[in-house]
């Protein structure tokens, strides 16, 4: 699986080529978190986000589909006594209904062949009255222009769905349905658009 063979140095990548939209990327979620919540991380990757977001809540459950990058996300998190780091299927979650304050799906939904079911699943588990936060990282100009980094990956073998300005971004949730969503820009190199969006 190609997450498992760049799971090594994708902290490198991250820190190096987009280090600043990460950090800031970093701190609107964390200040989505309440310090009694529990929350599901999906597509947890090597744990820059559960690590911003631990401190902050209850409990975290990190999950990824790849071990390499559940391998690495440990080493990451090892420190932090509230965080389980699980492998889990983001189309078909292990959890029950409504098991979570706030779920967060981090750069995974431009990956998926049925993402409208994915957003499904992220609903189904989190409590009413919560949050699903879905940060993705989009383009900085108009769609199906790909930026240099995403045509190496693909290169490398990553398998990119979607490619999202930051008003398709919009598009795709209000397609799906959803009329209680807020957005925050994060703009720089490979900027990112952070969707969240209230269950009532």
């Amino acid at each position: 699986m190609f997450w498992d063979k760049i799971a090594g140095f994708y902290d490198f990548f991250e820190k190096c080529f987009n280090g600043e939209v990460n950090k800031k990327l970093v701190t609107e979620v964390a200040g989505l978190i309440d310090k009694n919540d529990t929350v599901l991380e999906c597509a947890c990757g090597t744990g820059m986000i559960t690590r911003g977001i631990a401190p902050r809540c209850r409990e975290v459950v990190a999950t990824d589909f790849s071990e390499g990058m559940l391998g690495q996300a440990r080493k990451n998190c090892v420190h932090l006594k509230n965080v389980k780091i699980e492998k889990a299927d983001i189309m078909h979650l292990g959890y029950e209904d409504e098991a979570f304050d706030k779920v967060v799906a981090g750069n995974v939904i431009h990956l998926l062949d049925e993402p409208y079911k994915a957003l499904e699943e992220l609903m189904r588990v989190c409590k009413n009255g919560g949050y699903v936060i879905v940060p993705t990282y989009i383009n900085n100009k108009t769609e199906g222009k790909p930026k240099l980094v995403v045509k190496c990956l693909e290169k490398l073998g990553a398998d990119f769905k979607k490619e999202f300005t930051f008003d398709s971004y919009k598009q795709f949730f209000a397609k799906a349905g959803f009329e209680e969503v807020q957005y925050k820009l994060i703009k720089g190199k490979l900027p990112c658009a952070i969707a969240v969006i209230g269950k009532n």
